[in-house]
């Protein structure tokens, strides 16, 4: 990072843009949080859904996107909120930008860890509500399941979903499944 972190300072997307490469954080209304490395279990889970994502998504115009990728909610009021989404769907490519994502995705995944769980439930889906996500799945390794939530009258109305029952249907994304079995093999 090319600054000292100033605990009491407002960070916006300018002082991201600053940051070495291999410096992950995110900013939530102007406030640091620092991200940690992800474990196997999260990477392992990210990838098989990425891949079944992907899959779907091939000769569509929607695309798939791992982080980091950074995501600017309000781009266009402020930009003191930027997050990197463990993985999101983009289907307006009028907002792809190099360095960003510039408005609401359409769908994102967080995939929870002690370190983030809190953050995720509270602080990022508050601004995935205000901005507009259509579609925000939590997914928790520890308990093998997935909240997926669908905006609706302004908040998510939640469907949870574990390791027994076999698929999740993907709202924004109409005759999309997800095969829990992929992402939570048998022992």
């Amino acid at each position: 990072m090319s600054e000292a972190y100033e605990p009491r300072k407002h960070y916006t997307y300018a002082d991201y843009l600053t940051w070495e490469e291999d410096y992950r954080a995110e900013i939530i209304d102007g406030e640091l949080y620092m991200m940690t490395t992800p474990s196997f279990v999260h990477q392992s889970i990210s990838g098989d859904l990425f891949y079944q994502f992907k899959t779907f998504l091939k000769g569509k115009p929607c695309k798939i996107i791992a982080a980091p990728f950074a995501v600017r909610l309000f781009a266009e009021k402020g930009d003191d909120t930027v997050v990197e989404p463990d993985l999101m769907v983009l289907c307006d490519n009028s907002k792809i930008g190099t360095n960003s994502y510039n408005g609401a995705p359409t769908l994102v995944v967080e995939i929870l860890s002690p370190s983030t769980a809190s953050k995720d439930r509270v602080k990022k889906m508050r601004k995935y509500i205000q901005a507009g996500v259509q579609e925000y799945w939590l997914l928790d390794p520890d308990e093998k399941t997935i909240m997926a939530g669908v905006l609706k009258d302004g908040q998510y109305a939640f469907s949870t979903y574990d390791d027994t029952d076999g698929t999740v249907p993907v709202t924004t994304l109409p005759g999309c499944t997800i095969d829990m079995t992929e992402l939570f093999p048998a022992a």
